[in-house]
């Protein structure tokens, strides 16, 4: 069991900068892929961004590839989401996820956080 728990959504403006936290709890967390997703009203959870169990591989969507970077710290049970660059278009609620399989598809990963809000002002 994986609990997660998201931080360090808010407003920025247009090419501004956010860092995303998001605090696992469990002793399995480092054999889980983390993944970061976002989701706006009425459309899909949209994949952006993933990372391997061991921190080594990392993927990205085409729309935040060369902007945002994920990482994350086994022995802190923590997985970030830096966001450079930032655009109008990637307002969303943001959510952290753990998968023993990981991918771009939401079912995939097996355990969700609460979200973060993130808006980007014009």
């Amino acid at each position: 069991q994986v609990q997660l728990v998201e931080s360090g959504g808010g407003l920025v403006q247009a090419a501004g900068s956010l860092r995303l936290s998001c605090a696992a709890t469990g002793r399995t967390f480092r054999s889980y892929v983390m993944g970061w997703f976002r989701q706006t009203p009425g459309k899909e959870r949209e994949f952006v961004a993933a990372v391997s169990a061991s921190g080594g591989s990392t993927y990205a969507a085409d729309s935040v590839k060369g902007r945002f970077t994920i990482s994350r710290d086994n022995a802190k049970n923590a997985v970030y989401l830096q966001m450079n660059s930032l655009k109008p278009e990637d307002t969303a609620v943001y959510y952290c996820a753990a998968g023993a399989v990981g991918g771009m598809r939401p079912g995939s990963y097996n355990y969700w956080g609460q979200g973060t809000q993130v808006t980007v002002s014009s």
